[in-house]
């Protein structure tokens, strides 16, 4: 519906007798102003550049619990107790509670206002200002209702509910991007400390096979077999070995610490599940990809951005719609009375009952500066959709591309490692039959600990990029939440005496 601010007036001048009736009549048509949302369009590849090509969908189901994959029941049962007790969580719960009760108060605008009022005077007026001559002592009784209703003629009450309602919708969506990042988070921070416990522990046994390789040394020197050299050689190898577990272990702590922060326990709370050490999760197969329009479905942060997209457009509507005449019915019923049993006589009541119509004239340029306002945040909201798919689209590229080149590093790394296995076993071997030098049984004992770290590194990287990935395609938690139940449950909220501070 288009109208003029100017022509209104004057309409309303020449409207009839039953105008009030007719006003109703528009207020329940739905009548609104400003724009009315619709999804915008954007561009998409068909296919990932970095996947198998297909043209069926990913459906959300195949991404759920996604670290089950892992194998890992520790690693399960931690990411239960995260989501059961994270803060971040608390916090995106508590959000949710606002953003419903925030819309019951909207709704509430949409319905008359009623208020109930009472008082009850005993007065005495003194003899010098009585008629009858004498003190005169009195009581009177008042009691009444008075009501309001706004015709939402052009929608602003109307516009508030669409924006509270898109604004729940988008809290609902926060909620499932912080369950895919926390559990995200705990993955990797677990794959991470369980990869330092295997470095550590890999550092341990090499160092202790330094030590016994530098007590034989000292042995043959002993012997006049071996040089000083030789001796001060395989001292300092296994030293700068043994250097290394200290910052391992600081390394474990780290994300020991973090994981109990994201279960929202004391950072040293999941010491007794994660100190006893475990293998360092694999990763089992790869999760299927589907096509680049899946983001808009699966990924919690995209469609809390078109929400929140959604939300500023119908605060437009809110804001254009006080640029246009407001008409409000308002009414009150009163009665008074000496005494309390003649409140409810006809002769005591009175009553009023009226529309008022405000139209904006002169205001400084204020409601149309709010509606340049409310465009503008709405601009900002679609670059933000904008950004968020584009953003989806390479995490999704990048995690693709990461997976499948650490994969196949992986699996050159643990070539080189059983080479260098072999090839330590020889040089051993050979300097024992005095056909290699002490040197050369340092390097390939040097070469093979560097290898092993290392394949332990990429294999860490191999699950954490599985993790990563799961998450670029919007894979989560899908068990039902219970929002309702806020953390912090108040008593005695009820008219009660305050303790003396």
């Amino acid at each position: 519906m288009n109208l003029s601010i100017g022509t209104i007036p004057a309409r309303l001048a020449g409207l009839p007798r039953l105008a009030g009736v007719s006003l109703m009549v528009v207020a329940l048509a739905g009548c609104a102003v400003g724009p009315d949302y619709a999804a915008p369009g954007q561009f998409l590849p068909t296919n990932w550049g970095n996947a198998p090509k297909t043209n069926k969908p990913l459906e959300t189901r195949q991404l759920a619990q996604w670290w089950k994959k892992l194998g890992d029941r520790r690693l399960n049962e931690i990411v239960d107790r995260a989501v059961a007790g994270n803060l971040d969580v608390a916090s995106a719960k508590a959000r949710i509670r606002e953003a419903r009760a925030t819309r019951r108060q909207a709704i509430g605008g949409l319905f008359p206002q009623v208020d109930g009022s009472g008082a009850a005077t005993r007065s005495r007026t003194a003899a010098a200002t009585s008629a009858s001559g004498g003190n005169t002592t009195g009581n009177l009784f008042q009691s009444g209702f008075d009501a309001s209703f706004e015709l939402d003629l052009f929608g602003a009450n109307a516009r508030n509910v669409e924006a509270t309602t898109y604004g729940v919708d988008a809290a609902d969506e926060d909620l499932r991007a912080t369950l895919l990042t926390l559990i995200g988070d705990v993955a990797t921070n677990y794959t991470e400390a369980r990869g330092a416990q295997a470095r550590a522990a890999l550092a341990r046994r090499t160092a202790a096979s330094q030590r016994e390789t530098e007590r034989l040394t000292r042995n043959r020197f002993t012997a006049g077999t071996a040089s000083a050299l030789d001796v001060e050689r395989a001292a300092a190898q296994a030293a700068t070995t043994e250097a290394a577990i200290p910052t391992l272990e600081a390394a474990y702590a780290q994300s020991l610490h973090q994981l109990g922060i994201l279960t929202g326990e004391a950072p040293t709370a999941l010491a007794g599940i994660l100190g006893s050490g475990g293998p360092i999760p694999a990763a089992r197969g790869t999760p299927p990809a589907g096509i680049p329009a899946d983001v808009l479905v699966n990924r919690p942060d995209v469609r809390r951005a078109e929400r929140q997209l959604a939300q500023s457009t119908a605060k437009i509507g809110q804001a254009e719609a006080a640029l246009y005449p407001s008409v409000s019915l308002t009414g009150n019923i009163r009665t008074t009375a000496l005494k309390t049993g003649d409140l409810a006589k006809n002769s005591s009541i009175g009553w009023s009952f009226g529309p008022s119509l405000s139209v904006p004239i002169f205001n400084g340029g204020e409601l149309r500066a709010a509606v340049e306002v409310a465009e503008a945040q709405r601009d900002q909201s679609d670059a933000a959709l904008r950004l968020a798919v584009l953003t989806a689209l390479q995490d999704v590229e990048n995690s693709l591309v990461n997976l499948a080149k650490e994969r196949v590093r992986a699996g050159k790394l643990s070539a080189a490692a059983t080479s260098y296995r072999e090839a330590a076993r020889l040089s051993r071997t050979l300097y024992q039959s005095g056909a290699a030098s002490f040197l050369d049984v340092l390097d390939a004992e040097r070469s093979l600990y560097s290898a092993e770290d290392t394949l332990l590194q990429s294999r860490v990287a191999v699950t954490s990029n599985f993790v990563s990935l799961n998450k670029a395609l919007g894979g989560g938690w899908d068990k039902p939440v219970d929002v309702l139940l806020p953390r912090l449950v108040d008593t005695h909220t009820g008219p009660h005496l305050r303790a003396a501070y």
